[in-house]
């Protein structure tokens, strides 16, 4: 008698177990009934059906970080930098980022690489060094325009750092000191 009410019970808690799901304030579930997309959920608690009927995707929607390794690029006046960059992103719409790609944050990551060597390519050197907020909304935008069938929103992308080769700085050096000896 007590064994057949402990394992109603037991299954009563394994069905209530695997169909409440939560998730967090900064976070929505991607439901799959069957393969097929039903909807985003969240915050908080929802019930979706047990046993692989409904398969749930957690998706944060906070703000990521994208730091961008150092990428060797030639300038459109043939001199080559060493350009890394930090970008921010987040999810806006946690049905896309599921569904039209498979990784949004890897996808991203190769989208801003590629596009970090492009810009740079297509500017000179003097224009990269003094003319950067220009450059990187530039960079933004065609980030954000590539990443945006994604569900995924492009805020700021920065160059954290531009490196010269030696013999640039020695040349720029050396022009810097002759216009003050002009001056002088």
């Amino acid at each position: 008698m007590y064994s057949a009410v402990g394992f109603i019970v037991l299954c009563l808690f394994v069905l209530a177990s695997s169909a409440i799901k939560i998730v967090q304030e900064y976070e929505r579930g991607v439901i799959f009934r069957l393969g097929r997309l039903i909807g985003a959920k969240g915050p908080g608690l929802f019930l979706v059906y047990p046993f692989g009927i409904d398969r749930v995707v957690k998706i944060d929607l906070r703000v990521v970080t994208l730091d961008i390794p150092r990428q060797d690029c030639i300038t459109r006046d043939n001199v080559t930098v060493g350009v890394n960059a930090v970008a921010y992103f987040q999810v806006v719409d946690p049905r896309r980022a599921v569904v039209a790609v498979s990784n949004y944050a890897n996808a991203t990551f190769q989208i801003a690489q590629t596009s970090l060597r492009s810009v740079i390519g297509q500017v000179e050197l003097d224009e990269l060094l003094s003319q950067r907020e220009r450059v990187n909304q530039t960079l933004q935008h065609i980030i954000d325009a590539e990443t945006e069938p994604w569900g995924v929103k492009v805020s700021i992308v920065e160059f954290k750092d531009v490196e010269l080769p030696p013999q640039m700085q020695r040349a720029m050096a050396r022009q810097a000191e002759a216009e003050r000896e002009k001056r002088a």
